[in-house]
């Protein structure tokens, strides 16, 4: 009985699952986000949500990376055929590339902040980027699978953390830093336009 009430395989490393990221509480974002002390990534394809969501998101990343924690964000292009794609898959008013201006125009305020990357994931890599999000706070996770037609707010999510070498963690973590390693650099895209 106390067995089956022990998580003792690979799944030991999923802490919570929500049937909707929006059923997840904030106060679950800011904890791992407050909690994070060498790397908060968030690889979320818009990733408009945490600066609508998160209070005074800008100082506490701009603090943050002050103290040494490296911030990173990969979008998908707002530009791209994978993003207009998605927008005729949603057909809701709020498009996926508004949702990218978001980000983009707050992190344009945090230009000046050392150790803030930003990156767009590469046109080859856009299906895969906008069919799952991965949020990563140090050793913990929030990783979205997008489903079918419904936005972001409306997918599951699963809330993990790093117990064991090669697990669900480190296999979502392994997936953002590929696409990260094939993105463009934001800032730099910006100023040839």
């Amino acid at each position: 009985m106390i067995r089956s009430n022990i998580k003792t395989g690979h799944d030991r490393e999923v802490l919570a699952v929500y049937p909707y990221r929006s059923a997840c509480p904030r106060s679950v974002w800011a904890q791992l986000i407050a909690g994070a002390r060498s790397e908060v990534f968030l690889a979320g394809y818009t990733n408009y949500f945490v600066w609508l969501e998160q209070p005074a998101l800008l100082q506490t990343l701009r603090r943050k990376a002050e103290s040494g924690c490296r911030i990173r964000f990969l979008l998908g292009d707002p530009d791209s055929d994978t993003t207009r794609r998605r927008e005729q898959i949603e057909d809701v008013a709020l498009t996926v590339s508004t949702r990218i201006g978001v980000t983009l125009e707050n992190l344009a305020k945090l230009s000046d902040a050392p150790g803030i990357e930003a990156r767009f994931s590469a046109a080859e890599d856009g299906p895969n980027h906008v069919g799952l999000s991965v949020f990563r706070f140090d050793e913990h996770a929030l990783v979205t699978p997008h489903l079918a037609r419904t936005v972001g707010h409306d997918s599951p999510l699963m809330h993990l953390r790093r117990s064991e070498e090669n697990g669900m963690f480190d296999r979502f973590a392994e997936h953002i830093e590929e696409l990260w390693s094939r993105g463009r650099d934001i800032r730099t895209t910006a100023a040839r336009n």
